[in-house]
């Protein structure tokens, strides 16, 4: 297994496996129904466990309880062996949700996830979306002060438009950026991806496998409750579900071929895309960890990868690039 190269996060010596961990289900009690910690735990241990280097958490992951878990979890392996990602901007002090940006405020946020976490650096911070009012150099200049303090090793943003980034990336100072991205979702091919693969900055996709759909595990009659975040996704209401799920059904083949899972071939596809760095898909159980990591051990032929891309191309261009609103 792990038969993949490391990547290089940006300009930094941060160095990790092409496939991480994405744990909004580890501690999210905010974000799905029933999750128990004891699970979040174990799927954190099983993705370390597997050799996954990067974990990917946030502070509004269950405000701050997923920070909590990750921290524990890996408490039992060795700090150097891994790559931890955590993302901050959600201002709660006048009682409801602000995004804020400020330089003093993120410092803050910085200081209280490394706690949360119980380490005393971070591979990489995210500013995890952007405000409307701060300059967007100014908020990655603290951070850049927080790297000079060895506090993080990586500066990223999230849910950035390409001006944003251009914007925060001023001095020079980005080296990763994090956002949706997915055979579903593929806008961001047109510009954002090339400006970063020209400004040697790595991109991270998220919900790569669009909440589970590009997994292949639904068909054409599925509903979900209210307080699921599914119900309300464009995603799985038609007609993008009826498309999807017909560009699915020519993976499917190709995971036979493979001896894969379809979820293993998209991710194996993300893996090969040169525009993408390290992928995060989220899990709820560890064996979902596990069949994941497998990914790693599937190499696509270049007419699989050209097929499956072909397969999702009327998905390039969409007015919907983003599966939920992002906070105001």
């Amino acid at each position: 297994m792990m038969t993949h190269d490391k990547v290089t996060i940006g300009k930094t010596d941060v160095r990790t496996t092409p496939l991480g961990l994405g744990t909004n289900a580890v501690g999210g009690y905010n974000l799905f129904p029933d999750l128990r910690d004891e699970d979040g735990l174990a799927l954190v241990k099983a993705g370390l466990n597997q050799g996954i280097q990067l974990l990917d958490t946030a502070f509004v992951y269950g405000m701050g309880h997923s920070e909590e878990l990750v921290g524990q979890a890996m408490h039992d392996f060795d700090r150097h062996s891994f790559a931890l990602a955590t993302k901050g901007a959600q201002d709660f002090s006048s009682g409801e949700q602000i995004i804020n940006n400020d330089p003093q405020f993120l410092t803050q946020q910085v200081e209280t996830s490394l706690k949360r976490l119980n380490t005393d650096y971070l591979d990489i911070y995210y500013i995890h979306f952007p405000d409307k009012q701060t300059p967007k150099a100014e908020a990655v200049g603290a951070l850049q002060r927080l790297r000079e303090q060895g506090k993080i090793r990586a500066i990223g943003v999230s849910n950035f438009s390409l001006a944003q980034v251009k914007e925060a990336n001023a001095d020079g100072y980005v080296d990763v950026v994090e956002d949706e991205y997915s055979l579903l979702h593929r806008d961001h091919e047109a510009d954002l991806m090339p400006y970063l693969k020209d400004h040697q900055i790595s991109f991270v996709p998220y919900f790569p496998l669009a909440s589970g759909l590009l997994t292949g595990k639904y068909d054409r009659t599925v509903s979900f409750p209210a307080n699921d975040i599914r119900s309300q996704i464009s995603d799985f209401q038609d007609p993008r579900y009826s498309q999807a799920l017909d560009a699915i059904d020519q993976v499917r083949p190709i995971a036979t071929a493979h001896h894969a899972t379809v979820a293993q071939v998209v991710l194996a596809w993300y893996m090969q895309n040169p525009l993408v760095s390290v992928v995060i898909p989220g899990a709820k159980h560890p064996q979902q960890v596990e069949a994941n990591a497998q990914a790693l051990d599937v190499t696509l032929t270049d007419a699989d990868y050209r097929l499956i891309d072909t397969a999702f191309a009327a998905f390039k261009h969409t007015a919907n690039g983003k599966s939920l609103a992002d906070p105001d």
